[in-house]
């Protein structure tokens, strides 16, 4: 699809030049990265769409990466905006097989009419 980007924190660029949100203060684009960055964090640490998310996080004290390379990387709750900022810079979008799982395809039910959506967020390589 041309125009379009699988990186987050380029979509989040793209994001707030059109600010759908109206945002009208100092800094337009912080303002969407933070909140992708929460979205983020959150998925990583517990958040899943099987239950109804609390705001608990699963993991305790720090986050681990293991870097292409084998260095391991540990961030600290206390370096909280160290995880975000990783997790903004190193993530990107992924969509599922359209085929292989009835991707985008309608279906009805209770009388309403719904489009079978996924979207992934994953590590890049």
């Amino acid at each position: 699809m041309p125009g379009s980007t699988s990186a987050i924190k380029t979509a989040v660029e793209k994001v707030a030049e059109s600010n759908p949100f109206k945002f009208n203060g100092a800094n337009i684009e912080a303002f969407y990265a933070h909140k992708m960055k929460v979205l983020l964090l959150d998925a990583a640490l517990g958040m899943t769409p099987a239950k109804e998310w609390t705001g608990q996080y699963d993991a305790n004290g720090g986050y681990l990466v293991v870097k292409r390379d084998g260095e391991l990387v540990c961030y600290h709750f206390y370096n909280r905006n160290d995880v975000e900022d990783y997790l903004y810079n190193n993530t990107r979008f992924e969509r599922a097989s359209r085929s292989r799982y009835g991707l985008g395809s309608l279906y009805q039910e209770s009388g309403e009419t719904y489009i079978k959506l996924n979207l992934q967020i994953r590590l890049k390589k």
